[in-house]
């Protein structure tokens, strides 16, 4: 049996779907089941992950755990890794984060300061453990959808910041063959995991105009802008723009190297954005 977190979500969606393909049995957390949507087989179950005060039933007769950051934020993140301990749980799968450089510099960075903090408590759970670090999320994109639907402009402070976007379902294939390791080869592993190929903002807006058959363009906006069209109840100010700012200095060179990650642990080449904008086309029609 397999917990998955965040199961409705991008990657936890299409994780849920490849357990269920190799045969797992599937545990999925959410918070309204009756919404959910997922397969029938799966296990839907209940969770206010808000609520820490005893998540050990939630993993009762478990062997494995798919620990996302996005389920329930940090607090509740570290609380399943302990009730994984009470329940018997062996192995953590956790989606963390390339910006987790695991020196000093991980305490100062606002993304990798959360992600540093649960690699740190799943190796002192004493359970088996693997992270999924992932860089550019294709899924990041659709934060643009509302304005490409509407106008086909997506404005941007840096149009030409790169970075080296990543598909959900290969992020879930490469969670998907750490959960069901049976020789070893992925435990205390950090994997880097990114697309196959380097797209600056603009790149990426325009393979979505080629999905969709939509003219689309990006219009360069102010930093001070664009961080304040990200922010939100759960994301300061203060960490979007560090975030923009962050992009900004990705225009000289990306922010993470190409990873070959994907082909290793898959043994199939990581998918295309161009690939992406195909599968999500009607979310941007």
């Amino acid at each position: 049996m397999i917990v998955v977190t965040g199961a409705t979500g991008n990657i936890g969606r299409a994780l849920v779907a490849r357990l269920l393909a190799d045969g797992a049995a599937v545990r999925a957390l959410t918070r309204d089941p009756a919404r959910a949507g997922l397969p029938a087989e799966t296990d839907t179950v209940r969770a206010d992950l808000a609520d820490t005060s005893d998540l050990t039933p939630l993993l009762t007769g478990a062997d494995a755990l798919f620990l996302n950051l996005a389920a329930g934020g940090d607090r509740a993140a570290v609380a399943l890794t302990g009730a994984a301990v009470r329940a018997g749980v062996r192995r953590i799968v956790l989606n963390s984060s390339m910006a987790v450089t695991d020196t000093p510099a991980d305490d100062t960075h606002h993304i990798a300061r959360l992600h540093a903090g649960l690699e740190r408590a799943a190796r002192g759970s004493g359970l088996e453990w693997t992270f999924i670090r992932g860089g550019n999320y294709a899924t990041n994109a659709l934060a643009w959808a509302p304005s490409i639907r509407a106008t086909g402009v997506v404005r941007d402070a840096h149009p030409g910041a790169r970075g080296v976007p990543v598909h959900e379902a290969d992020l879930a294939d490469v969670a998907a063959a750490a959960l069901l390791d049976r020789s070893g080869a992925h435990l205390g592993q950090a994997y880097p995991v990114t697309g196959p190929a380097e797209l600056t903002v603009a790149q990426q807006v325009a393979e979505i105009g080629r999905a969709t058959g939509k003219e689309t363009r990006v219009e360069q906006i102010s930093e001070e802008a664009a961080a304040e069209a990200m922010a939100g109840p759960h994301f300061p100010k203060e960490a979007a723009l560090e975030l923009v700012r962050m992009f900004g200095r990705t225009v000289e060179a990306p922010a993470f190297p190409v990873s070959d990650a994907v082909e290793r642990i898959t043994g199939r080449p990581a998918r295309t954005f161009a690939q992406w904008a195909r599968d999500h086309a009607a979310d941007f029609s």
